[in-house]
């Protein structure tokens, strides 16, 4: 079964940056034939409420949905669900699926995500042990919420934490395992990671630091019965969630011969070395003309911003990619908001107190602002995003003196 038309547009992937580049390209009145092969059988949808209000029972499987279905049908967009792209063949421009029906394609988007990172150790393929990624994963874990079982959650990032949040909330004990020294360390500072071990610890989380663990304990019928420890102890569980991380789903694009490294590798136009493919969103290792060196990035704000450019780049428009990069967590009542990547700072400015829950840390380096981090205080990130964006140099007296409007700073 081959396409209509020889120039049509076929996106590959059904995530936030599939779903965001057929949104734009809508809003654009794009005039190509566009198809999405999707390997779930959903339209395109968010994922990050799947740690939060989707897994908490908040909101509907709908909800989730980026745009309803009959959108895409309106607009005559062919949506191939539940199926897999295979193989590229990029000399003949076609895409085999899994039913082995061939695509012909004119432009060729990869939005291929990421996939969860599996702890290989003992007793890993027990039942009862869950990895969070896809709806049906936090379906799977939801079914599992029982007060009074015990959730063991191995790995103390986003997705470990706001799980873990709605967990106890769900009267569940909770045990997370962290393997460093504090909470999110990859991603912030030691005053956000020390405010969110405080605020998990009051919660009733029973929250280990420097813990590595080493396998899982079999119990009844095959059923994961607890986690055990480098030290030798075992945690008692009777479900688990291995939250370790994610990596780019880049096999398709390497055995199309595309040059991949931690990501595959765009420019700044969203382009990979074939000038018909392009690639957007967590599986890429891109040009932001914002950073010095190529970034891969794992967030909803980067796959929107490259769907953007890529739209740009099919619609024959000139506009790269240089937007700064922004985050988000909702644990318990509070919001984190994060603006730009503080990892090479050399000095923290703290405003506001942590224990009054509303508070923001800046990360400056050589006075210039490089990142901001929002407790509950959202006029710091918008502030933050302006001046991270202008690499501002700020005076940390100015950021740190509550009398001073971090308005006037702009």
């Amino acid at each position: 079964m081959a396409n209509r038309r020889q120039d049509a547009t076929v996106i590959v992937g059904g995530g936030h940056a599939a779903g965001s580049l057929l949104t734009t390209l809508l809003q654009k009145k794009y005039q190509q034939e566009v198809v999405l092969v999707g390997e779930e059988p959903h339209p395109p949808y968010q994922r990050p409420p799947l740690s939060k209000n989707y897994l908490a029972g908040d909101i509907d499987e709908e909800s989730l949905y980026l745009k309803p279905r009959s959108v895409y049908d309106d607009a005559g967009y062919q949506l191939r669900l539940g199926e897999r792209a295979e193989h590229i063949d990029r000399d003949n421009k076609t895409i085999t699926l899994s039913d082995q029906s061939t695509l012909k394609y004119g432009q060729l988007v990869l939005a291929t995500g990421s996939r969860v990172r599996h702890l290989n150790a003992q007793g890993a393929d027990l039942k009862g042990l869950h990895y969070l990624h896809d709806m049906a994963d936090s379906d799977a874990l939801r079914e599992q919420f029982v007060p009074g079982k015990s959730l063991v959650i191995v790995g103390g990032g986003y997705i470990g934490l706001e799980v873990a949040a709605i967990a106890v909330k769900a009267g569940l004990k909770v045990t997370v395992l962290e393997a460093v020294e504090r909470l999110m360390q990859r991603v912030t500072g030691p005053e956000i990671s020390a405010f969110f071990y405080a605020k998990h610890r009051g919660a009733g989380v029973d929250v280990r630091l420097d813990t590595a663990v080493t396998g899982f304990e079999a119990g009844n019928h095959g059923y994961v019965a607890g986690v055990t420890l480098a030290d030798g102890t075992t945690v008692p569980a009777d479900l688990v969630l291995v939250s370790v991380g994610i990596a780019p789903e880049t096999a398709l694009a390497e055995a199309a011969g595309l040059p991949c490294d931690d990501g595959i590798l765009v420019d700044e136009y969203t382009r990979t070395n074939d000038p018909d493919i392009l690639a957007i969103g967590d599986c890429t290792r891109h040009r932001n003309l914002f950073f010095e060196q190529t970034q891969r990035m794992e967030s909803v704000a980067n796959a929107v911003d490259q769907a953007r450019t890529a739209a740009a780049t099919l619609m024959g428009e000139d506009r790269p990619y240089d937007a700064a990069p922004w985050f988000w967590s909702n644990q318990y009542d509070v919001r984190l908001q994060m603006v730009g990547l503080s990892h090479a700072h050399d000095e923290r400015v703290v405003r506001g107190k942590p224990e009054d829950e509303a508070f923001a840390v800046f990360y400056l380096r050589q006075g210039h602002l490089i990142a901001v981090d929002a407790v509950n205080l959202p006029m710091a990130l918008m502030v933050g995003k302006k001046l991270v964006y202008q690499h501002r140099e700020v005076k940390a007296q100015a950021l740190r003196d509550p009398d001073i409007e971090l308005k006037s700073l702009i």
